[in-house]
């Protein structure tokens, strides 16, 4: 069977479909942008839409209302969304955290929220970062004892960098069950004693102090603090001890789903890029597009964006067929490197073709600047990618 490097009937009618969702709010384009970008407020508006419109059912099976379009379904929309330049990091934790529940959620859970999510009505966080545990997961201290009669568990330690914790329904929260002392003097691999749970980021206990950072379209990050907050034993998600693999049922769609706004989000700067280009005129008559100087680095950033969009869809399709998971894994680190690289070109392209204006707010861009950067950093560093890909794929020597 030959190589398809194609999108099919179906993905193009999704591509359509999100554009049709989208041009409604053609005229609020403005508006909305200014309320995501400048206020940091994401309009509950769109996030219906986008739930009316079936992509929040994306990940979620038949059976528990939603319509299992999968992972390359809801990439496609997130381009688009990335494509008329917004974007929202809440959509993509919902999805991420959805991903790791329908894999590895018991049945009682599924029933309970994947619905609810499907519809709309359910917004998820995610909670990994603590002040000393990021890229290192291992060293998450945040502790779940469970109670002597096994109905509960007592929760206590810290998170920080989550976002939207204060508007998110429920947080997929990494844990340690079995601490890190306990696995050596266990022999057990550092790996083994990280649980995943969902938790209800209103229980008793539970407190937030707002960070005064920026680039997050829409929402705020927080410090998230735990003082013995008793957790549903039920909440688990996934076996005991044993989540550091469900984990990345999570981390790789998140990074794909980045990665799919990245490309849209390239695609929104080119354009802008693009219009501006061939309407500004500087010397004589001629816009500035004809000049090399200015066409063949947009033409670059185009060439650049087929080969990102190619690598997300293979991406995302890996996920969706349930390819090994080194594969994904692979595919997922590679998406994101690329398409964030890129996105941080296309914007710098962007307030460079339209010179000493790019950097005002009424243009917009400089605001795409924090955005765009942000996906070099997270939801995985561009670092860290290359020590997975140089030790997991090319079987070179760890470097940390």
């Amino acid at each position: 069977m030959p190589l398809q490097f194609e999108l099919g009937d179906e993905e193009k009618q999704v591509q359509a479909a999100a554009k049709k969702m989208l041009a409604k709010f053609g005229p609020r384009r403005e508006e909305l942008k200014r309320l995501i970008l400048k206020e940091r407020k994401f309009p509950p508006e769109l996030w219906e839409a986008f739930a009316d419109a079936g992509f929040l059912g994306a990940m979620v099976p038949e059976e528990y209302g939603g319509n299992g379009a999968g992972l390359l379904t809801l990439a496609l929309a997130v381009e688009q969304f990335g494509g008329e330049g917004y974007g929202s990091a809440l959509l993509i934790l919902t999805a991420m955290d959805t991903a790791c529940i329908v894999r590895n959620g018991s049945e009682a859970m599924k029933k309970a929220v994947l619905p609810e999510v499907a519809a709309g009505r359910l917004k998820l966080a995610f909670a990994l970062t603590e002040p000393d545990a990021g890229s290192n997961t291992f060293r998450v201290r945040t502790h779940a004892k469970l109670s002597a009669d096994g109905s509960h568990y007592l929760l206590n330690g810290e998170k920080t960098f989550i976002t939207g914790a204060d508007v998110a329904d429920r947080i997929l929260l990494v844990v340690r069950t079995t601490t890190a002392e306990e696995c050596k003097a266990m022999g057990m691999p550092k790996a083994f004693g990280l649980s995943l749970m969902l938790i209800d980021p209103k229980s008793k206990g539970v407190s937030l102090t707002p960070l005064p950072t920026r680039g997050i379209e829409g929402f705020t990050q927080f410090t998230v603090r735990f003082d013995d907050v008793e957790v549903p034993a039920e909440a688990l998600v996934g076996e005991k001890d044993g989540g550091a693999i469900a984990l990345f049922t999570s981390l790789n769609p998140e990074r794909i789903l980045a990665a799919a706004l990245a490309c849209g989000l390239t695609g929104y700067l080119l354009a802008r890029s693009v219009e501006y280009a061939q309407d500004r005129k500087v010397f004589g008559d001629k816009p500035i597009a004809t000049h090399q100087a200015i066409s063949h680095p947009l033409a670059e950033l185009q060439i650049e964006l087929e080969a990102s969009r190619l690598l997300t869809y293979r991406a995302a399709s890996a996920f969706d067929r349930q390819e090994e998971p080194g594969v994904v894994g692979f595919y997922a680190n590679c998406a994101k490197y690329k398409a964030a690289e890129l996105a941080i070109g296309a914007v710098d392209r962007a307030i460079q073709t339209h010179g000493g204006s790019g950097f005002s707010e009424d243009v917009g861009l400089i605001y795409y600047w924090e955005a765009v950067r942000l996906l070099r950093t997270a939801p995985i560093t561009k670092e860290m990618i290359l020590n997975y890909v140089a030790e997991h794929w090319m079987g070179l020597p760890r470097s940390y």
